[in-house]
């Protein structure tokens, strides 16, 4: 990746001059079958552009109470858009259609307008859970015109996972997202896809929240790299998680995690002393962290070698509360 990066051909993207990050947004949308994508610095600048495109000050977003647009963005949609969340329970990765409907019909009851719906996928909090496509299907058909924003941040993990393709999980949704930074291993990037005229509304929002760059190419490169050659190498990372999660699953069982529930390359379960268990488990070389108060994760990527699986299952077996 560096080395692409040394001889990337740059450009103004700002003018839409770098054939570099042309080449990256055209092979994204591809794979997800949109007819155009923007490349942007981050997953948060994508979701938020989502946002900005899709709605209006005032309305509703439908999404899971701990998706990462609602918990781990720092109230950007509020303080960008001057939207609002109307949450369902995403406990297990994916929506009841029963509360999507119930949602939705409260627009009868001089409730706000529920002006898109953001699903996340694979979901973070749960384990990295892909959603299944036919329940992914169901929802496009029972919220109406309303468009669907997938946050995608680990789709390719979805992808390889559940052997659906990007365009398949895809098609339910207006627009997508995914990072390049995570799993495919690039240095930095994420890239938007839809239809052309909203990509067009995202190049103007992606300009107002500071994100046009200028020789964007020496990024990008790493970009196609990673889209190019690094999805099929994601088996390994899931493949890693899931020898963790057994061994966390084994060690704390009061926990009652599930290891079965580790499809991807994150290991989450909630337990009372979480805090106390990553600190303790830092302190002898394993890195995770909490994302609630009681909840755990750790996540397994290109970095994470077979013999360091082996020091954190040891580790993990070994452990004792201080």
């Amino acid at each position: 990746m560096r080395e692409a990066m040394a001889t990337a051909i740059v450009g103004d993207d700002g003018y839409g001059e770098d054939e570099t990050v042309t080449a990256l947004e055209h092979l994204y949308a591809q794979i997800v079958g949109k007819p155009a994508a923007v490349f942007v610095p981050s997953g948060v600048m994508a979701n938020q552009i989502a946002i900005r495109i899709l709605t209006k000050p005032g309305d509703l977003i439908l999404a899971g109470h701990t998706q990462h647009m609602v918990s781990f963005e720092m109230g950007a949609a509020a303080r960008n858009s001057g939207v609002q969340f109307a949450l369902v329970d995403d406990t297990s990765g994916a929506f009841e259609l029963s509360e999507v409907q119930q949602v939705l019909d409260g627009e009868y009851d001089h409730q706000p307008h529920v002006a898109m719906v953001s699903v996340e996928n694979t979901h973070m909090p749960s384990g990295g859970t892909p959603w299944d496509l036919a329940a992914l299907e169901k929802l496009a058909g029972s919220i109406g015109t309303r468009p669907i924003h997938m946050d995608g941040a680990r789709l390719f993990n979805a992808v390889v996972a559940t052997g659906t393709p990007a365009a398949s999980y895809a098609s339910s949704a207006t627009t997508v997202m995914s990072c390049l930074s995570k799993g495919l291993c690039a240095p930095v990037g994420s890239v938007l896809a839809g239809p052309s005229e909203l990509m067009d509304e995202a190049r103007i929002e992606r300009k107002r929240l500071g994100g046009a760059m200028r020789q964007a190419g020496i990024i990008a490169a790493a970009g196609l790299l990673g889209l190019s050659t690094m999805t099929d190498r994601l088996a390994e990372d899931h493949d890693k998680a899931q020898h963790l999660a057994l061994a966390f699953a084994e060690r704390f069982s009061e926990s009652e995690y599930n290891p079965m529930s580790c499809q991807t390359n994150i290991v989450a379960f909630s337990h009372e002393r979480a805090r106390e268990l990553v600190s303790l488990l830092e302190a002898r070389g394993v890195v995770g962290d909490t994302i609630a108060p009681t909840r755990v994760r750790f996540v397994t990527h290109a970095d994470v070698s077979d013999a360091d699986v082996d020091f954190c299952i040891d580790a993990i077996r070994n452990f004792t509360w201080n």
